[in-house]
C-alpha cells in the first residue's frame, strides 16, 4: 500500500525537521515549503493526503493559505499549527476550513494521533461514496422503458415522492416494488437517512411484531435483552413493509398508531416512544378484497392507500422488454466475468411474446441461467429453454400433455397448480421447491402464504 503523503508549510526549518521524523517513523511521506506560495506549488503537484500548516508565514497567514488549497481540493484536510494560539484563533481556523488546531511545542505523538484519524475518516467517506454509487447502479432503473404504462408509473412517482404521507406500491411479484421504493428513498427528502425494509410475510406475528417495534428485557421468554425495533433504526428515514397485506391482524393497529400519532412502545415497555418516518407499503394482494373479507383493517387501508401507484407487469410493458434484456445481461455480466454478453434477434423475439408470470425477477434469473448455460457471447433460443420452461407450466397445471383445456385458466390460476405440483413433488421442502421454481426462498413463502399453505410451509421448511 503507497504511504500517505503529508505536506508541511513551516518556515522554521526546525520545526519541518522535528515533524518529518516523527512522521517518517510512523510510516508516512512527507513533503516540505516554508511559505504560502512553495506550499500551494506543492500541493498542485503532489496532492497531499494532509496538510500541516504553520499560522504564521513570511508571505501570508497560514489559514488564508488553507482556503486557497480547498478550492483546489476541498477533500484534502488541513491542520494548523501556531505558537502563540488562542481559543479564538482556533475557533477562527476551524471556521475557515481546518479540521483542528495544534499549539507548539507539539506534544509527542499528538500530530500522528490527529493525522491517523484523518485518514480513517478519509477512506470511511470514500467507502461510503463508493458503496452509495455502486448501489445506485445496482440498482434497476424502475422507469427503464417507453411504454405508456411505464412512462405513467415514472410520472405519478416523480409527483408523490416529495410527499411525507404513506405510499402504496401495488404490483404483482416480481414486478419491482422494491425497486421503486429504493427509487423513491434516493429521490425523496428523506434520502440522507436510512432505509429500514421488512418483509411482512415471511415472519410469524410474534417475531414481526418484535423485528418492527423491539422489546424491552424480559418481555418475552428468551428476551434476555433490550432490543431496538426497526421503526426506531428507521427513524427520520424510511419504513419499507413489503406484502403489507399479509400482516397479522393483531399487528394491524400498533402500525395505524405509528402512522396517527406517530408514538409506539416497545413489546414488554410501558413507556411511549416517538418516531418520524415515511412508511412504504407494498403488496401484491387487491387490499380492497382483503377488506371485504376482513383480512385487513379497513381504517389502516385507508391510511395506506391515499398515495398508491400500481406498478405494471411485464406483460402489460412487453415493449419494454429489449431495453430491459440490455440492463440486467451488462449487469449480470459483469458480476460473472462475461462482459458483453447479448442475444439473438430469435431468443429477444421469444422473449417478447412470453408471458412472464414472474415479471423482472423472473427474466433476471432466466437470463443469469443463460448466460452461464452460453459458451460464447449470443445467447440463442436454445440457452433460454423457454419452450420447456412453457411446457413444464402447462404439464403441471393440467397434469397431462396438451389439449388438456387450460384457455379457460387464469394467469393466477395457472400459477397455483405450477407451486402445488412442484411443492409436493419436493414433499412440502421450500428450499427445494424454490430452487426448482426458479425463485428466492422468501418469494416462495409469500406465495405459499397467498395460497393459504405457509403453515404446512413452516412445518415442512
Amino acid at each position: 500500500m503507497t504511504a500517505a503523503t503529508i505536506l508541511v508549510v513551516d518556515d522554521d526549518p526546525v520545526v519541518r525537521a522535528s515533524i518529518r521524523g516523527s512522521l517518517q517513523g510512523c510510516g508516512f511521506s512527507v513533503r516540505e515549503a516554508g511559505c504560502c506560495e512553495s506550499g500551494l506549488t506543492a500541493f498542485r503537484g503532489h496532492r497531499p493526503d494532509v496538510v500541516l500548516v504553520e499560522h504564521r508565514l513570511p508571505d501570508g497567514d497560514g489559514v488564508q493559505l488553507i482556503s486557497q488549497l480547498r478550492a483546489t481540493d476541498p477533500e484534502v484536510p488541513c491542520i494548523v499549527l501556531s505558537g502563540h494560539g488562542t481559543i479564538d484563533l482556533a475557533v477562527q481556523a476551524v471556521k475557515d476550513g481546518a479540521e483542528s488546531f495544534v499549539t507548539k511545542p507539539i506534544k509527542s505523538g499528538l500530530l500522528e494521533a490527529l493525522i491517523g484519524r484523518l485518514l480513517q475518516r478519509q477512506a470511511s467517506r470514500k467507502r461510503t461514496i463508493v458503496h452509495d454509487a455502486r448501489e445506485a447502479r445496482a440498482e434497476l432503473d424502475p422507469f427503464l422503458g417507453t411504454s405508456p404504462a411505464i412512462r405513467a408509473l415514472a410520472e405519478d412517482a416523480r409527483r408523490m415522492v416529495a410527499a411525507d404521507g404513506p405510499l402504496l406500491l401495488l404490483g404483482e411479484t416480481g414486478s419491482g416494488k422494491g425497486v421503486l421504493a429504493r427509487w423513491c428513498h434516493r429521490n425523496g427528502p428523506r434520502h440522507e437517512e436510512a432505509f429500514v425494509d421488512l418483509n411482512c410475510a415471511s415472519l410469524c406475528r410474534e417475531f414481526l411484531e418484535s423485528e418492527l417495534f423491539g422489546h424491552d428485557r424480559g418481555a418475552f421468554t428468551g428476551a434476555v435483552a433490550a432490543k431496538s425495533g426497526l421503526l426506531e433504526i428507521a427513524h427520520r428515514g424510511i419504513l419499507f413493509l413489503d406484502e403489507i397485506g399479509d400482516m397479522d391482524l393483531a399487528i394491524q393497529p400498533k402500525l395505524l398508531k405509528v402512522l396517527e400519532d406517530k408514538r409506539f412502545r416497545r413489546l414488554g415497555d410501558v413507556r411511549e416512544r416517538a418516531v418520524s418516518v415515511r412508511l412504504i407499503a407494498a403488496t401484491h394482494h387487491d387490499l380492497h378484497a382483503q377488506v371485504a373479507a376482513q383480512r385487513f383493517r379497513r381504517d389502516l387501508y385507508f391510511r395506506i392507500g391515499t398515495l398508491a401507484l400500481r406498478v405494471p407487469p411485464l406483460r402489460e410493458r412487453s415493449e419494454d422488454i429489449p431495453l430491459l434484456v440490455d440492463s440486467l445481461l451488462a449487469r449480470i455480466g459483469s458480476e460473472l466475468g462475461r462482459p458483453g454478453m447479448r442475444v439473438s434477434g430469435a431468443a429477444l423475439d421469444a422473449l417478447v411474446d412470453y408471458a412472464w408470470p414472474g415479471n423482472l425477477r423472473e427474466l433476471r434469473n432466466l437470463l443469469e441461467r443463460a448466460v452461464l448455460l452460453c459458451d460464447g457471447s449470443a445467447i440463442g433460443v436454445r440457452e433460454l429453454r423457454l419452450h420447456a420452461r412453457t411446457e413444464t407450466i402447462s404439464r403441471s397445471v393440467t397434469g397431462s400433455g396438451a389439449g388438456s383445456g387450460t384457455d379457460d385458466l387464469t394467469l393466477a390460476e395457472l400459477e397455483r397448480r405450477h407451486i402445488e405440483r412442484i411443492y409436493e413433488a419436493e414433499q412440502q421442502n421450500v428450499q427445494r421447491a424454490a430452487i426448482r421454481l426458479g425463485i428466492p426462498r422468501s418469494s416462495l413463502y409469500q406465495k405459499l402464504a397467498r395460497l393459504g399453505l405457509l403453515r404446512k410451509a413452516r412445518d415442512a421448511g
